[in-house]
């Protein structure tokens, strides 16, 4: 009986697996890479707020100040009189 020589079905799959093998390799390195780059640029943008100055804060502004702008707004749109306007002042100032 004579004996053919090559890969045989065993051969055969080993080298199915092993290319198989190669494949997912190649397909881990490049989400690896993906992974890293996106990795890299969110680093990247972190460093950039935390480089950039922050704004300056916004001065403090008093209740009564405020409350008597507003008073003052609706006065010159008209929706407050002249007498409405001095008692609305008059009681925000504790007169």
């Amino acid at each position: 009986m004579m004996r053919r020589r090559g890969v045989g079905l065993i051969g055969v799959a080993a080298v199915g697996a092993a290319a198989h093998h190669a494949g997912s390799q190649s397909a881990q390195a490049q989400a690896t890479q993906q992974q890293n780059a996106q990795l890299e640029q969110q680093n990247a943008a972190l460093q950039a707020q935390q480089a950039a100055p922050a704004a300056p804060a916004a001065p403090a502004v008093d209740p009564m100040t405020a409350q008597l702008e507003q008073l003052a707004q609706l006065h010159s749109a008209g929706v407050l009189s002249d007498e409405e306007f001095a008692a609305a002042k008059a009681k925000a100032l504790g007169i």
